[in-house]
């Protein structure tokens, strides 16, 4: 393969002269621009911990891409924190950072014409993207995550921001002090890295390793740890391997790779929002994938990992019993997996995942014959008020079964009110409308309020239903992404205070006791919401975004299909 197959057009023949004359103005050399020019997507931002200390890790990317004879250029792009976002209006963004931040490294590769590119990454939002872009651009790319922050010590416990945002509602009903919440606050999150536990930034990390995106292994490292800066240069030199190879993303972002990735999501307990991003990134590869498939390969899946927020451990334990191959390793040898897909090192799945290392004695990832639950936790339920379906989490703790009258609200900040005045009682479904990719705009996460139900000690006892988002870190019986959402006439625009709604996980099923007729007659006098944003980017994204059931990804009018795919072959 002609190793600057995209670049000579931009660094070769006399037309090029003024193009070389502006790269020799910040340094580059002659010999520099003979070189394939290799991009460094760098997500840093100095808002937040999760993707802080990624000026480290990109300088070590480049330093591995000069070594194995490329030249780096590196840019930046946008991130969002999701956890200092939560519960405020600024959470909009987040879902919609997520098609900015594809959006911009796509243009800026189009652009400048690299011939590669690495993308480093670390918030939420900012792993889906690198995927999607990579997906769009098709040039030899790889993906890697900053790492997860170390646990925080709390009266002899780790602690993670989900215990944080628990404290909220602990202390709105009296049983924590304002003096504990403080000290709480200032030991949750000791240093760089995101968010600890088994939330949407490791469950994204855990994907891109076992879909191939990521050289196994590497993702798993948290982000302080010295292991951290040798994984960063060893990128660089993956990534000419790659190109040197001819390995494209749609090469690795195979249906079977994608199989994968969800039964990583099941086995580990991850977050409901891998469902909506790996939508996404399917659809930009171009790659036949439902919400239903999900179910499927859940279904045939045990849950392995005892991770936060459900479970024991933080993901920093992971790396400490091995890794991420750990768990690929298991999936493997429980022919859960499809060992021939290719990953980005040029090796298969298999072949990375048998040299896994497995700590001996480690108690975070279970043995086949023992898993935590049987059944993976991601659950996709139907009925009449979610046609297109909608996404829950079943770590084994919930109950399973729920009927009670629907507590509806218009927006997050309005539910967070009713839980923090104990106006929630025991038995309600909190429905919380008008907050999907169209209507809020955004589909904001509902850390806030699902942890403050669980901090009133509540969370046994209600459930919430939503057209919005969760938090990897949300436990309970709690079901989002409800498609088509309230801003798009779905039935849970036709919700009334007191309705009764059923919420039955076995049968995979979400009923409002009405009849269809009832329904119909309700839907018929509905109107859509006003708009919040009339200009600007919310008002853009709100124009083109498509149901969370396809993805919640930005396409003209003229591209997206009509009709939500629900199912698929296999």
């Amino acid at each position: 393969m002609d190793l600057k197959h995209r670049s000579r057009g931009i660094t070769e023949g006399r037309d090029r002269a003024p193009a070389r004359a502006m790269f020799k103005a910040i340094g580059f050399s002659d010999s520099d621009l003979s070189k394939p020019l290799i991009g460094v997507a760098n997500t840093w931002i100095e808002t937040m911990p999760c993707n802080f200390h990624l000026r480290r890790l990109s300088a070590k990317v480049k330093e591995g891409i000069r070594a194995a004879g490329g030249t780096p250029m590196e840019f930046n792009t946008i991130a969002i924190s999701d956890g200092e976002t939560m519960g405020t209006e600024g959470m909009r963004a987040s879902l919609v950072s997520r098609e900015i931040i594809a959006d911009s490294i796509e243009l800026v590769c189009r652009g400048q014409m690299f011939d590669a590119v690495v993308c480093v990454v670390g918030c939420d939002k900012t792993i889906p993207a690198a995927g999607m872009a990579l997906a769009r651009l098709n040039i030899p790319g790889l993906v890697l995550y900053g790492g997860t922050i170390a646990a925080g010590t709390y009266q002899g416990k780790d602690v993670t921001i989900q215990d944080v945002f628990e404290a909220v509602g602990a202390n709105a009903a009296g049983k924590m002090s304002d003096q504990e919440l403080r000290e709480l606050e200032n030991v949750a999150c000791p240093g760089s890295g995101a968010c600890g536990g088994q939330y949407t930034a490791n469950t994204m990390a855990t994907v891109m390793e076992l879909i191939g995106l990521s050289p196994m292994g590497f993702n798993g490292v948290p982000a302080m740890e010295p292991r951290k800066d040798d994984v960063a240069f060893r990128c660089g030199e993956i990534i000419l391997q790659a190109l040197k190879k001819g390995i494209r993303p749609k090469d690795i972002l195979t249906r079977a790779a994608f199989e994968n990735a969800i039964a990583g999501v099941a086995c580990t307990g991850g977050s409901t929002n891998a469902v909506l991003h790996l939508l996404a990134i399917a659809r930009e590869a171009g790659v036949v994938l439902a919400m239903d498939d999900f179910q499927r390969v859940s279904e045939r899946t045990p849950l392995l990992a005892n991770l936060k927020p459900a479970g024991r451990f933080v993901a920093a334990d992971v790396d400490k019993a091995g890794g991420i191959p750990v768990i690929a390793k298991r999936l493997l040898h429980g022919k859960l997996a499809h060992e021939s897909t290719l990953t980005i090192t040029g090796k298969t799945f298999a072949e990375e995942a048998n040299v896994a290392l497995e700590t001996p004695g480690q108690q975070v990832i279970a043995p086949l014959d023992r898993p935590l639950k049987k059944t993976g936790g991601l659950v996709i339920l139907h009925g009449n008020l979610a046609p297109e379906g909608c996404v829950a989490k079943i770590s084994g703790h919930e109950r399973l079964t729920h009927r009670g009258p629907a507590r509806v609200f218009e927006s997050e900040e309005d539910a967070m009110t009713a839980v923090t005045s104990k106006r929630i009682q025991p038995g309600d479904v909190v429905v919380i409308r008008n907050e999907g990719p169209k209507g809020g705009p955004g589909m904001r996460e509902m850390l806030g309020v699902t942890a403050a139900i669980v901090g009133e000690g509540l969370g046994e006892s209600v459930a919430l239903l939503t057209d919005g988002r969760f938090s990897g870190a949300t436990r309970g019986l709690m079901l989002g992404h409800v498609a088509p959402e309230a801003a798009l006439g779905g039935p849970i625009a036709a919700l009334r205070d007191g309705d009764t709604v059923q919420i039955d996980v076995n049968q995979r099923k979400i009923e409002v006791e009405l009849s269809d007729t009832s329904l119909k007659q309700r839907l018929a006098g509905w109107h859509a919401p006003q708009p919040r944003y009339a200009s600007g980017v919310f008002a853009k994204y709100a124009a083109l975004v498509s149901s969370a059931s396809a993805g919640a990804i930005t396409r003209p009018p003229a591209v997206e299909t009509e009709v939500p795919l629900l199912h698929s072959p296999g």
